[in-house]
């Protein structure tokens, strides 16, 4: 009903070319709810919907194919036609589609009953290889010690980077598996091989990320810091723990050396 009254409201004040417009362009939305506009053929007006349809899955299907498996056909399809007639995007862009779903997704989309609860985490987890692959972020990386302790002086981790927390095991995830809370820590990065890769981690090894993301503690201080955190475990042991899980880090890519 909303869909009806926005565009009544919007067809009131427009010159009557635009008011045309804009029920040519709510019908291809949301042709199930929003009917056609009066003088347009419905053989011509169906080739218009289903290539917006065609074009608008084919960039989502790219970046979720996962999700689409998860869902099956009838509620992929559903979400699609959701997104369509509910999402008001902001770019012009098609690559930028599945960034503008994800808005769609996280800003208050209430999905039916029978879709899955972890929905926005496996999208979000599809989501952040595309993101990552290409992300700018590195063009303007501070000066660093590629050979830098990792322990004294400050680790700078790669700016391609995300540490994530997620409520199910979004990295495992498969048609027709049953599915149950379970906190899970990843690591994803863009190594210098320009390849987006998946480390799954402890919630201690999160949480020492999460400290020196900043570049301002050293890793003695972000440990001693988690190390109170927790209950002042044994700090001696923790330090050496860091020091091999940081080394195998840098190795990899996701830590690129110390701050100058």
């Amino acid at each position: 009903m909303s869909t009806h009254l926005s565009l009544n409201t919007l067809m009131d004040k427009q010159p009557s070319f635009q008011a045309y417009q804009y029920a040519f362009t709510a019908h291809i939305r949301d042709p199930k709810n929003v009917k056609r506009p009066q003088g347009v053929p419905a053989r011509g007006m169906k080739v218009y919907n289903e290539l917006l349809y065609a074009n608008v899955e084919s960039f989502l299907l790219n970046c979720f194919p996962v999700l689409r498996k998860v869902l099956g056909q009838r509620k992929w399809t559903r979400m699609i036609r959701a997104f369509m007639a509910e999402h008001r995007s902001h770019t012009p862009y098609f690559r930028q589609v599945p960034d503008e779903f994800m808005q769609f997704l996280q800003s208050g989309w209430k999905p039916d009953s029978d879709f899955p609860e972890y929905l926005i985490e496996l999208a979000h987890y599809e989501w952040i290889e595309l993101v990552l692959s290409v992300s700018g972020r590195d063009e303007e990386t501070k000066a660093f010690d590629g050979d830098g302790d990792l322990i004294e002086g400050r680790p700078l981790l790669n700016p391609v980077l995300a540490n994530l927390a997620y409520r199910y095991p979004v990295h495992r995830i498969k048609p027709r598996m049953k599915v149950s809370e379970m906190p899970t820590y990843l690591l994803v990065f863009r190594d210098n091989n320009m390849k987006v890769r998946f480390m799954e981690q402890s919630p201690v090894s999160a949480r020492l990320l999460a400290l020196l993301e900043s570049g301002e503690l050293t890793g003695k201080q972000a440990l001693e810091q988690l190390n109170s955190e927790s209950g002042n475990q044994n700090l001696a042991q923790m330090i050496e723990f860091a020091r091999g899980f940081l080394e195998e880090l840098r190795e990899a890519g996701a830590v690129l050396g110390t701050c100058n």
